[in-house]
């Protein structure tokens, strides 16, 4: 046998998503890759589906490096299409469902895709997307298909045909996901398959995943790296992955899926574990948890006690991280939670970190400065955006815009952020978008977008508005004007009026006085 056919082919070696699809449709086809509603999809079917899908994709115009757009909820065809676009060496962008159809056009735009895959349900939101922006060219529905549209059902019902799936490096772009811009305008986080492995074995790490006896559980969002992110393990070790219908959150029909399942590993935000351990007879509860997890927002020393009694066998691993970081950069575990009360934990061992001044020198234990990043989780920039990915990679390191503090231990707490961010209910709120939106409406001359604590929801943005002599405006006249150009959770929680904005000696905006609220205002709720 000559050396040339000797050798194993690259494209059988990348360590990525798709070869582990393969890998487990070999080695145990009859195993379970995905439950959802009580139906079961094989490691065999899942590797079937995303071949077939790829190579109808492929006949339809799409290769290496397009872009292809899922506005979807969470089930295992959304995970079957991101592998298939990545087959084929493209890229999935996967959007929020809860944007308006102006900030969904801007993604379609910015990321110059024309093809979209959308659950049926949402199909009314892309029709409203084409009032913005006419490059989609073609719509891709997981359901029935309307008019001018495709059902995903039929190209899966297509024969593969003679398709070969290109070498894809590991170094290829797989996901861009979108983040509220700092500036108004949001950002693509270029995110590879180096990025998505070094996040498996994040999580592995973390979550102590040494078997194949876990069961997964899913209800974070695909639409964020949260939820791609956190199942990412299970396609190297080959465990099932449970996926739960997104929609209005029921702690008790969670709680039953998590017995019927028998799952092991569940991640939820702190506002869904407060309703979850205050279901009556949790603790009689036949449930087989291993691992709780919750991040996304910080959780109160009697929430964890209470976490603590409700689930005393679980191991309570508490995660933090932006999205171009893949997205974990610190775990705390829950031997350390009340001890270190307020800690996001020590920096995961595959990344390496510092906390800087301005002029990015290492600051002193316990002194307050900027963590910044770099290793293999680090995202590869920002999608057609040299000048922010220049400026966030200022240095070598890339800067996250969190303002933290590290002890002698090692633990860090975020004191404050940089970026002028609210995080509510676990999505990110950038002020400067909700105060671009705000500035377009003809009555506004001023306004200044904060957050404010809300016992429900983390915070909540809170918009202080000068109005134009002579004009009134209420609440819900301003939403309803918001409607298609912003998404619910980005919209002011309450508006205050105000003769001018609170400033400084040097004229600049003072948001510190707003958020101490020290100055007269009439609040409108």
């Amino acid at each position: 046998m000559s050396e040339a056919t000797s050798v194993i082919p690259a494209a059988v070696r990348r360590n990525h998503w798709m070869n582990q699809v393969l890998i487990h449709a070999g080695m145990k086809p009859d195993a379970t890759a995905f439950k959802y509603l009580g139906e079961v999809t094989t490691w065999a079917d899942t590797a079937r589906h995303m071949d077939t899908l790829a190579a109808a994709l492929q006949r339809r115009g799409v290769s290496f490096g397009d872009r292809v757009l899922l506005l979807t909820l969470n089930h295992p065809q959304v995970v079957e299409t991101v592998f298939a676009v990545n087959r084929l060496g493209a890229i999935a962008v996967p959007v929020n469902v809860r944007l308006s159809p102006a900030e969904i056009a801007y993604i379609v735009d910015d990321a110059d895709a024309d093809v979209i895959v959308v659950d049926q349900p949402l199909a009314p939101l892309v029709a409203a997307v084409g009032q913005f922006t006419d490059r989609l060219q073609r719509v891709v529905v997981v359901g029935e298909a309307g008019e001018g549209q495709e059902g995903l059902a039929d190209l899966l019902a297509e024969a593969p045909g003679d398709f070969e799936a290109p070498d894809v490096p590991e170094d290829t772009t797989c996901l861009i996901m979108y983040t509220s811009g700092t500036t108004g305008k949001p950002k693509g986080a270029m995110l590879d398959h180096v990025n998505m492995a070094a996040q498996a074995l994040t999580c592995l790490r973390v979550n102590e995943i040494v078997t194949e006896d876990d069961v997964a559980f899913l209800t974070a969002p695909m639409f964020h790296i949260a939820g791609l992110g956190s199942i990412a393990p299970n396609f190297i070790v080959g465990i099932p992955t449970v996926m739960h219908p997104l929609g209005a959150f029921d702690p008790v029909a969670l709680i039953d899926a998590w017995e019927r399942e028998r799952a092991t590993i569940v991640f939820n935000v702190p506002q869904q574990w407060q309703a979850i351990c205050a279901v009556p007879g949790i603790r009689e509860r036949d449930l087989p948890l291993r691992v709780i997890s919750w991040g996304a927002a910080p959780a109160s020393d009697s929430l964890l006690r209470t976490m603590s009694e409700t689930f005393p066998d679980a191991l309570n691993v508490a995660v933090f991280g932006q999205t171009e970081l893949s997205p974990i950069t610190c775990a705390l575990r829950g031997e350390d939670a009340l001890r270190k009360l307020g800690s996001v934990g020590r920096p995961i061992p595959t990344i390496e970190t510092r906390i800087v001044d301005a002029e990015l020198q290492d600051v002193a234990p316990g002194t307050v400065g900027e963590i910044v990043y770099r290793g293999p989780n680090l995202m590869k920039g920002y999608w057609r955006k040299p000048a922010e990915t220049a400026a966030a990679f200022e240095g070598g390191w890339f800067h996250s815009g969190d303002l933290v503090r590290q002890d002698e231990d090692g633990f860090v707490w975020v004191v404050d952020r940089l970026k002028d961010m609210i995080i509510s209910g676990g999505e990110n709120v950038y002020c400067a978008e909700v105060e671009n939106a705000l500035y377009s409406h003809p009555k506004i001359v001023e306004v200044a977008v904060y957050g404010r604590a809300d016992e429900r929801w983390g915070e909540v943005p809170v918009a202080a508005v000068v109005l134009r002599e002579g004009e009134s405006l209420e609440l819900a006249e301003l939403k309803d004007w918001l409607g298609d150009r912003l998404a619910r959770y980005k919209q002011p929680a309450d508006v205050l009026f105000l003769d001018e904005l609170p400033r400084n000696a040097a004229g600049k905006l003072n948001k510190i006085s707003l958020r101490r609220n020290d100055h007269p205002v009439a609040v409108v709720s």
